[in-house]
């Protein structure tokens, strides 16, 4: 049996069709700058997805049980080139261009999970258990 936190984020991208498909396709396979995706792995993140509904990104990310999310994203924002994708993809979200991930991406509270069994909060992240 396996145990990891679940963290949800949401952040809003400008209402533009160019800059949407633009903003798709810097985020599509092999197009994240390695630094970045480097640094997500080396800050505890495990896995990462990021959904698009309309102008909304929804973000899931599973990190280890033992996860601290603000120091994480801390040294996230520390890590080389995180501060230039930043700048750069705020080109396509409702942001400004110094803001950094963590002030863009916005957590969620989970409000239902099928047979909860623990109060959770969205700082703490969600313990998903896998058996």
């Amino acid at each position: 049996m396996t145990s990891k936190k679940r963290y949800c984020k949401t952040l809003q991208l400008k209402n533009d069709p160019k800059l949407i498909e633009e903003y798709v396709k810097v985020h599509s396979m092999g197009n994240v700058w390695k630094e970045i995706t480097d640094g997500i792995k080396e800050v505890g993140i495990i896995d990462m997805e990021i959904y698009l509904h309309n102008t909304t990104l929804f973000m899931i990310m599973d990190t280890a049980e033992t996860f601290n999310h603000d120091e994480a994203m801390t040294k996230l924002g520390n890590l080389s080139r995180q501060k230039e994708w930043e700048a750069f993809v705020s080109q396509f979200q409702k942001t400004s261009t110094d803001s950094s991930a963590n002030e863009k991406w916005l957590l969620m509270e989970r409000i239902f999970k099928l047979d909860q069994k623990l109060v959770e909060t969205a700082t703490e992240g969600y313990l998903e258990v896998e058996q």
